[in-house]
């Protein structure tokens, strides 16, 4: 803790050369003798989208309340089980809303039914924009939203099925009713809105890339100034931190030059790495992301919907959305259940990050936090939008309280959620939705089963 009364600057950045680099929360970001008690934490916000379905028996517990058994899925994220919420019977729309993988993915925030066209583009905002535009969230961090994919959604035209646009389907992020927001699908460019485009000179940064410097070698005199005026706790966590900034550049770097070197015929852009190496370092930068305040709402689609994603690293030669029509082969259904727990496998180790990084009060990341972790689908197989897996996971700030499976009234709108949390966050909701998947309350998180 610094001696002074007078404080650094609550965001404050390295800079030099084009580049500029946020750092963690630090206790010298408050004045030196103040309570860290009575400082209110940023609470942050996420939803991990799972496209294709979730096989029902792998993530559903067979029994409700705090005793419940965790299922292969939700068992991924056993360490955190205290702050975990399993919450059953949502519909993501209702009966004449089911539109499949169309509506699965536009429904899931915006709980608006998609217009059926491929040129006239309509659903509705998603929860995440309403709370990236409030001023406690997006009008508080340099960036007001992330919205981060796997697979290549950029281009956001073109027929998906059925006579639908594909921009219902590779995205779940809406700003306005005829705004599908992009997903960025490459870690180079989340990297480098996160720490290269504030103040950045677009030919230092080009400079810096042909020439493969690490970010910090350009902001390494900031640094060294910067750390001489912290304290040696403080000055650990700065090291600390930028030990794994330099580490998940040093893999964005190793997995372009992978992809440009040995996949030149891949069709997929240059510096797309393979699946697992890829999630692990969209989850890095998101980690990072919340760390560093530089926004406090992210969506991520974990593939996009109709996904051909083809999962080797589990023995697997069909694609990932074939096998979710498993029209009952039990083969198929195991496959697609492996898939399942193998991004929530994925999903646990951020929640692993989050839970260690503390923020000033010795509260976690994790404890300020509110992340939504489903799918838009119930049963891919006929593309049923009831009885959707979702999961709340986090504290969010002392307001939530986890560990438990909560199975709600059948039917119970899916949109029920996200007016419960909105009021959490202090955004006061009474209705949230599209006429076929609007909410009819605020659902109870606290009831015990």
């Amino acid at each position: 803790m610094m001696i002074f009364k007078k404080a650094m600057p609550r965001r404050t950045f390295l800079r030099g050369l084009g580049a500029s680099v946020a750092v963690p929360m630090l206790d010298s970001m408050f004045p030196a003798l103040a309570n860290t008690n009575t400082v209110k934490m940023p609470l942050r916000v996420g939803y991990a989208y799972s496209s294709n379905g979730i096989i029902k028996e792998r993530f559903r517990p067979v029994n409700a309340g705090v005793n419940y058994e965790m299922s292969d899925v939700v068992g991924q994220w056993a360490p955190f089980r205290d702050k975990v919420l399993v919450l059953s019977n949502l519909n993501n729309g209702d009966a004449e809303s089911v539109s499949g993988h169309v509506g699965g993915s536009t429904m899931f925030l915006t709980g608006a039914k998609p217009n059926e066209s491929l040129s006239e583009i309509y659903a509705g905002i998603s929860v995440d924009q309403v709370i990236a535009k409030h001023p406690q969230f997006g009008q508080e961090t340099p960036l007001d939203s992330l919205q981060v994919c796997i697979e290549n959604a950029a281009e956001l035209a073109g027929q998906s099925a059925g006579g639908y646009s594909s921009a219902y389907t590779n995205t779940i992020s809406w700003s306005s009713p005829t705004s599908p927001m992009p997903m960025i699908h490459r870690p180079r460019d989340v990297f480098e809105r996160l720490f290269g485009d504030a103040g950045t000179n677009p030919e230092a940064r080009r400079a810096r890339l042909q020439e493969q410097k690490s970010i910090l070698d350009y902001v390494m005199e900031d640094f060294k100034r910067t750390k001489k005026k912290l304290g040696a706790g403080d000055a650990a966590k700065l090291d600390e931190f930028t030990t794994v900034l330099r580490d998940v550049e040093a893999r964005i770097q190793k997995a372009e030059a992978t992809v440009d070197m040995d996949l030149p015929d891949m069709k997929r852009p240059i510096g797309v790495p393979e699946y697992e190496e890829h999630s692990r370092l969209m989850y890095d930068l998101l980690h990072m992301a919340f760390q560093t305040d530089m926004t406090r709402v992210f969506s991520f689609m974990m593939a996009r919907e109709y996904s051909e994603l083809v999962f080797t690293n589990l023995g697997h030669s069909d694609p990932y959305h074939p096998i979710t029509h498993h029209r009952g082969n039990p083969e198929k259904i195991r496959m697609a259940g492996d898939i399942n727990v193998y991004h929530a496998s994925l999903f646990g180790e951020f929640l692993a990050k989050l839970d260690a990084t503390k923020d000033l009060d010795g509260s976690s990341l994790l404890d300020n936090s509110m992340l939504v972790y489903g799918a838009g689908m119930g049963n891919a197989d006929i593309h049923s939008q009831w009885n959707v897996p979702v999961a709340l996971i986090g504290g969010g700030r002392g307001t939530i309280k986890g560990g438990r499976h909560i199975e709600y009234k059948e039917g119970t709108p899916f949109s029920n959620l996200h007016v419960a949390m909105l009021n959490k966050m202090g955004i006061e909701t009474e209705s949230f939705g599209g006429e076929l998947g609007m909410s009819d309350g605020e659902l109870d998180l606290s009831r015990p089963a």
